[in-house]
């Protein structure tokens, strides 16, 4: 092998590496997808592409997926509405994820008012509430939750097409910005407790915890739905 095509593969290697080592995802296309099926959204299909926009808009697009939260966070509604004002700029890479929800749901109810195009804005709206659920993606990223990242995004990927039924949902009510980030704040709080429970205990998530939490998702993009008027 020469030295020039050995660099190349290195480089593609190292590259492979840094990718799969940041919060790069939070649960996998299909589970996605699934949580934007089940809550009855028209154009399910769409949610997976925020983590498409990730591959070129990394800086800007990434901190909407995930907050690092330290063992005893407890979130409130302040600190989602906290995270609001940096939602897509490149120069914050702290993790924003409870804002993105509010900006998108925002950004959706505006451009529609402006007679534009809106529904991307709820893709990354359904994309960023199954974020929400997953445990990993709440809780600091580091030790245990950075090793086994990626096996707790798959859970279920392999299985969740057919097993929609799976996925229960309750109902929520969302009349105003401030019951979605009491809602959003809520689920955060279970996602965190879960998060550090798996890796105290250093286990995976179960395939039923996993259900469970995508539940949570799918009930919170429903009751946004019906808030937007969708």
């Amino acid at each position: 092998m020469n030295q020039h095509l050995h660099s190349k593969i290195s480089f593609f290697g190292i590259a492979i590496v840094l990718l799969f080592s940041t919060n790069a995802s939070a649960w996998h296309d299909r589970t996605h997808l699934s949580v934007a099926k089940v809550a009855g959204y028209e154009s399910w299909y769409n949610a997976a592409g925020p983590d498409l926009a990730k591959l070129k808009a990394k800086a800007i697009e990434g901190p909407n997926h995930y907050v690092n939260k330290p063992r005893g966070t407890v979130i409130s509604s302040a600190d989602v509405f906290a995270q609001v004002p940096q939602y897509d700029n490149p120069n914050s890479e702290e993790g924003r994820l409870y804002g993105a929800i509010i900006s998108a749901v925002r950004n959706y109810l505006n451009t529609t008012k402006q007679g534009k195009y809106a529904e991307y804005h709820l893709a990354y709206c359904a994309h960023y509430a199954g974020d929400l659920s997953m445990p990993f993606h709440n809780i600091e990223y580091k030790g245990y939750a950075k090793t086994h990242h990626q096996e707790v995004d798959a859970t279920v990927e392999s299985e969740v097409f057919d097993n929609w039924d799976k996925i229960k949902t309750y109902e929520i009510t969302i009349t105003s910005e401030d019951q979605l980030a009491a809602e959003i704040a809520r689920i955060a709080n279970i996602s965190i407790k879960l998060g550090y429970k798996l890796m105290d205990e250093e286990r995976l998530l179960t395939k039923e915890e996993a259900y469970t939490q995508l539940g949570y998702s799918a009930s919170l993009f429903k009751a946004i739905l019906k808030y937007v008027g969708k």
